[in-house]
């Protein structure tokens, strides 16, 4: 594994305990040692626990751990629930480091099960012993030839994976069986997550010389903030992949059913995953093709791609492909167009994408050297080829091969050479065509679809910008406590309140340098003759203060365009009665009188305490659209610039802050800061749940906000 990961050494063992060792064909206690036998693990290594048995699948069975008199480095329990807090106890009194409990009956089957497992972790912490599970489908570790899955035909390879699932495993191996791509390193069913849990196997595959990338299957997170520390760390090193399912509320209800796991919103998970740098998929099945270009290609410098076609059809379909997940496509240097007219027809087409129309018909070889013209224009980023690349001598002729062969071995020589990405889509895939699998051999991923190669590319580059990224990012201090804000959170408190009110938390923000328009608090109707001529000659708006109505607009608590102390007046009447029809027993301390704000763009700024993730900011389209369209983008806590940058331009409803239909772009500065705020504050302020800033309205010169709302824990 790595000379930093020695707590991990446990998976990859050279000694194994079978304890619920059987004969029978139908359990996993033989199952698990034939797997071990037919895959080349030492016979003399493998230890049959069974009281019943003296030998098992013709290996020597021993009655208990205590008997067997060798050093272990892992146990795997197949034994009824009941009986695995005396397994870990006796594993833990001949040092053997982990049990991989695949019994079932533990905290997911109600309250006896999770004293079972209680006791487990107990007898486990007394022992140190650490556990995988319970409730897991198991471990393999493909270099070690340790299979305690008793899995058939798991391929070799580079990816590892961590799932919640087992049957995603058979499925993404039946997959890569099928593809021929992709083969696994690692595999960890993590179980009930009762001691080690998913952070823990991401930093331990981290660290495993034979893992380059890393896939998980997660239903939930028990500790997401734990997670994403893990996982920045990790992508640095390697990429990692993420399925997340629950993602939709049906979802959510059947993955807490099925492992008790805490399931999250799933457009707040996508987006701090990615925060963190993980490639979040869409779809299972794009698992191994994604895997494949992580591994293979080098990391890009950007988003702009050339293609090279030998048909007009999948030329423009890249295009396409390739608009629609938001890559560029690059423009071609002057220099690039000569050298490529230089060796093609003059029927070809020698802008991007680049058509050799017919040319390599007869003889592949112009191929690999328009693709090193492309690959040397420091314009272009990545090099896509489509078309029949590859089974140029299948549709043609036989006499070909020998000449897509030497384009193919070219091929992998000039990518290597200028170490940029290059892929390529073939409609011969299928086939396992020679040239391609020297392709493929070569570190070249391929691929049947356009759309999948174009995903592929996106996923490289999207990895790529992610390292840079988070090589970038600093460590965020917390704000210094202001020690009027903690009285008023104190005060608020000892009121046993659980909101600030508005004009409260207006000089919540006012306290952190966030400029705010002065408001004037009305108790009683005689103030308002006090009220400032500055106040009474604009327009204002009149807003309920009360402890026990948040949402004023509901309870009919806000006037807006009010002008003069008459109209004030008739508001502050009407509010008042408004919110005694709305709730008869609330608390009402009054009104607060406060400038109506310049026109301009309405913006949603909040932020929350997750359970699993921790304080997350959020930022969308403001008002009652927020709501309609759920245009929102949303960021764990530290937030960085870059990051409350990168929240503005997410939204589908960006054109509209940057000028759409002639107006003015808006001062993504002021918005970025004001980002960078509310993550600070919640991240020195523990006490506070929620912050709702809505709407803001940002202007090309600045903003204001017009409504706060701040809840405390």
């Amino acid at each position: 594994m790595g000379e930093n990961t020695d707590n991990f050494s446990f998976l990859e063992p050279n000694t194994i305990a079978v304890v619920g060792a059987s004969n029978d064909p139908q359990k996993r206690g033989y199952q698990a040692i034939e797997r071990l036998k037919q895959d080349g693990f030492p016979l003399s290594k493998i230890y049959p626990i069974n009281p019943k048995n003296s030998e098992i699948c013709g290996l020597k069975a021993y009655a208990s751990v205590l008997d067997v008199g060798e050093a272990i480095d892992l146990a795997l329990v197949c034994t009824p629930a009941k009986t695995v807090p005396q397994v870990v106890e006796d594993c833990g009194k001949v040092g053997i480091p982990c049990c991989v409990v695949v019994s079932a009956g533990f905290a997911e089957e109600g309250d006896i099960g999770k004293a079972i497992e209680n006791a487990m972790l107990e007898n486990a912490k007394k022992s140190n012993v650490r556990i995988i599970g319970p409730n897991t489908n198991g471990m393999f570790n493909t270099h070690k030839n340790v299979n305690l899955l008793g899995l058939d035909n798991v391929p070799k390879g580079k990816v590892g994976i961590i799932s919640q699932s087992g049957n995603i495993l058979l499925s993404l191996v039946n997959e890569a069986v099928i593809n021929g791509n992709v083969g696994f390193s690692t595999f960890i069913g993590v179980g009930n997550q009762s001691d080690l849990n998913i952070s823990d196997y991401v930093e331990a595959l981290c660290e495993d010389e034979y893992t380059a990338c890393i896939f998980i299957y997660a239903e939930g997170f028990k500790d997401g903030k734990k997670f994403l520390s893990t996982v920045k760390k990790a992508v640095s090193k390697k990429p990692v992949m993420l399925y997340k399912s629950g993602r939709t509320q049906q979802g959510q209800i059947a993955a807490s059913s099925h492992t008790g796991a805490l399931a999250a919103d799933y457009k707040m998970t996508h987006d701090v995953l990615r925060q963190a740098g993980v490639t979040v998929l869409d779809k299972t099945a794009n698992m191994a093709c994604i895997a494949d270009a992580l591994i293979k290609c080098p990391k890009a410098n950007g988003r702009r791609v050339a293609v090279l076609t030998d048909g007009g059809g999948h030329g423009t379909i890249t295009v396409d492909s390739l608009v629609r997940e938001g890559m560029e496509l690059a423009e071609l240097s002057d220099q690039t167009v000569k050298k490529l007219q230089a060796i093609l027809p003059p029927t070809a087409n020698t802008m991007n994408p680049v058509d050799v129309c017919g040319q390599t018909d007869r003889d592949a070889t112009p191929s690999a050297q328009c693709v090193e013209i492309l690959l040397q224009d420091p314009n272009i980023d990545i090099v896509l080829i489509t078309g029949m690349w590859g089974g140029f001598h299948i549709r043609f002729s036989s006499d070909m091969l020998e000449s897509e062969i030497k384009a193919a071995n070219a091929i992998i020589d000039c990518a290597q050479k200028y170490n940029k990405p290059v892929l390529m889509q073939s409609l011969y895939t299928p086939e396992q065509a020679q040239p391609l699998m020297i392709l493929r051999e070569g570190g070249i991923p391929i691929y049947m679809h356009v759309e999948t190669c174009v995903f592929a590319a996106k996923a490289v580059a999207n990895y790529s910008a992610d390292c840079k990224k988070l090589a970038k990012e600093k460590e965020y201090n917390t704000l210094n406590k202001v020690p009027k804000v903690q009285s008023l959170i104190d005060t608020v408190y000892q009121e046993k309140r659980t909101a600030l009110l508005e004009h409260e938390g207006r000089d919540f923000l006012r306290h952190h340098n966030i400029s705010m328009t002065n408001e004037f608090v009305i108790e009683n109707e005689s103030q308002i003759n006090s009220l400032p001529e500055e106040i009474t000659k604009q327009t204002v708006a009149v807003k309920l203060l009360s402890e026990d109505i948040l949402h004023k607009s509901e309870a009919k608590g806000v006037f807006l365009n009010v002008k003069g102390k008459d109209e004030i007046r008739e508001a502050y009447k009407h509010i008042l009665q408004n919110a005694k029809s709305y709730n008869h027993d609330a608390r009402i301390l009054g009104v607060m009188v406060v400038p109506m704000l310049e026109s301009g763009v309405e913006v949603i700024l909040g932020a929350y305490r997750d359970e699993s993730f921790g304080p997350v900011v959020m930022f969308g389209l403001g008002g009652v659209f927020v709501e309609v369209f759920e245009d929102v983008a949303f960021r764990s806590v530290p937030v960085s610039p870059i990051e409350a940058k990168a929240m503005i331009n997410q939204i589908h409803a960006s054109a509209l802050l940057h000028g759409a239909r002639n107006t003015k772009p808006i001062d993504e500065d002021a918005l970025t800061e004001l980002i960078f705020s509310i993550s600070a504050i919640m991240q020195t302020y523990p006490e506070i749940k929620e912050i709702d800033l809505n709407p803001v309205i940002v202007r090309d010169d600045g903003l204001d906000i017009a409504d706060v709302r701040i809840i405390l824990g």
